[in-house]
């Protein structure tokens, strides 16, 4: 399925500089159960973006969001 992912970041410390809010968003097409992981390692990881963005030291608030564009897959079987 395609969906938009939009991640906000407030308060951000990259390679000792202070940024107050970045803004990404990005469209993707993934399956369910990559969105599922995306969500829970969103939830229960810390410093899930720290170990993922070089030169990214610190975040105050974030926040991502998930928002279905089509579903390839429904339309799939619809079309059987």
């Amino acid at each position: 399925m395609k969906v938009k992912f939009v991640l906000t970041m407030e308060d951000l410390l990259v390679d000792d500089r202070t940024v107050d809010r970045v803004i990404l968003d990005w469209e993707a097409d993934v399956d369910r159960q990559e969105v599922l992981d995306l969500s829970h390692k969103w939830i229960t990881s810390r410093n899930f973006l720290t170990q993922r963005m070089e030169g990214l030291l610190r975040v105050g608030e974030s926040s991502l969001t998930i928002e279905p564009l089509e579903d390839t897959e429904l339309e799939d079987a619809e079309e059987y």
